[in-house]
């Protein structure tokens, strides 16, 4: 039996550095890593949620058909694992979701914000169909090394609005394996209350909403832990 390989998968709206500290974290400690880059580019036409799923699995094409996976999502990443799961047709150990919306059968990414005015601004600051990006500014405290930061915003690209707009299915059988929830702010209360409900396992690290860029380590010692919590085996017996 083999350690199961961590697939990260981003939000949309942002590039593969969200998860290159933790990846790297990972790496160092003799975990295999996989980071998938979801975006499509703005020109490409919908359903955008196949596209990034599909570009999920093809990242896979290098790891062995029977290593299990260990899918872990974050913000609007998240909502994608149960498809990319189903698509990818390989052994799942555990679902994680991180600062990260849990995923309902048809529901969009707009749908699922606690306030309809959250929704309502978020879909007026749209300009020609396009998500404006973040700046370096509007990231200043969340992600406060300045070179981070600015190595986070050249990833960055404007978004199709219709990606939060369009439903995103669920496969009737999901859960298939157990999932786990890592939060980090106030903003995914509603997502961890529902996932505690759902009996998974919960920690919370107050922070901001990348924080995985800001404490890699630390985010790291803590989704090792909820895995050890829902009895992953991490591992390596071929080792």
């Amino acid at each position: 039996m083999s350690a199961p390989v961590f697939v990260l998968v981003h939000s949309p709206l942002v590039g593969r550095l969200t998860w290159g500290p933790l990846a790297a974290e990972l790496r160092g400690r003799g975990y295999p890593v996989v980071v998938p880059a979801l975006r499509a580019g703005e020109t490409a036409a919908p359903p955008y949620w196949r596209q990034h799923v599909a570009a999920a699995v093809g990242a896979l094409d290098g790891v062995p058909a029977l290593r299990p996976l260990v899918l872990v999502g974050h913000s609007g990443g998240g909502v994608l694992l149960p498809a990319l799961a189903a698509a990818a047709g390989r052994p799942v150990a555990a679902y994680i979701f991180v600062d990260a919306d849990l995923p309902h059968d048809g529901r969009s990414r707009l749908r699922r914000f606690a306030d309809p005015a959250d929704a309502a601004a978020f879909r007026a600051a749209a300009t020609g169909g396009l998500i404006p990006t973040w700046t370096a500014d509007d990231l200043a405290g969340v992600i406060p090394d300045p070179a981070l930061r600015h190595a986070f915003v050249a990833e960055l690209r404007p978004l199709p609005l219709a990606v939060y707009e369009e439903p995103i299915p669920v496969p009737a059988a999901w859960p298939d394996a157990p999932g786990g929830y890592l939060q980090f702010s106030a903003p995914y209360d509603a997502a961890a209350a529902e996932a505690r409900a759902l009996g998974w396992p919960l920690t919370a690290l107050p922070s901001g909403h990348f924080q995985m860029l800001v404490h890699p380590a630390g985010v790291t010692d803590a989704l090792l832990a909820l895995l050890t919590r829902l009895g992953v085996d991490l591992a390596d017996a071929d080792a």
